[in-house]
């Protein structure tokens, strides 16, 4: 991957490897363009850790059997109304309705199922393509309230 252009453009597409520091610099590169387009530290927080849980995810599980050179493709589109983002992982795929609810008392000590709970908890809609291995996020922007600036 190449350094991320600054200013981050609203738009940006991007394929890498699983390194930290590249990383975050996606991450960085999302949250510089959500704060210029208006969203709140509340809002560039909760889609950040919607984002980094997908990439953490697709890196984890989706490459667990794949080389350490194997990219995952990440996506976001940031406009005043809303973010939309995605990430795609070169493994086989799952299915996200075998995922235990990390909520429930029988699965409190179970690791895994959060990062998905995270990402439908922080954001307006969560899919996953047929295969499982493509998750598609949305965050609509909070109406401000009545007479608010």
């Amino acid at each position: 991957m190449s350094d991320v252009p600054s200013p981050a453009p609203d738009s940006l597409t991007l394929r890498f490897v699983n390194d930290p520091a590249v990383i975050e610099r996606v991450l960085s590169a999302f949250v510089e363009a959500a704060e210029r387009h208006g969203y709140s530290k509340a809002s560039r927080f909760a889609v950040r850790l919607a984002l980094q849980e997908g990439i953490v995810n697709a890196f984890r599980h989706g490459h667990r059997n794949l080389p350490p050179d194997a990219t995952v493709e990440a996506h976001y589109d940031v406009n005043p109304a809303e973010i939309r983002l995605w990430i795609h992982d070169s493994g086989p795929g799952f299915d996200p309705s075998s995922i235990p609810d990390p909520t429930l008392d029988e699965n409190l000590e179970t690791p895994s199922g959060r990062g998905i709970m995270l990402m439908r908890a922080y954001m307006s809609r969560v899919t996953f393509n047929a295969q499982g291995n493509r998750v598609e996020m949305i965050y609509s922007k909070p109406k401000s309230p009545a007479g608010a600036a």
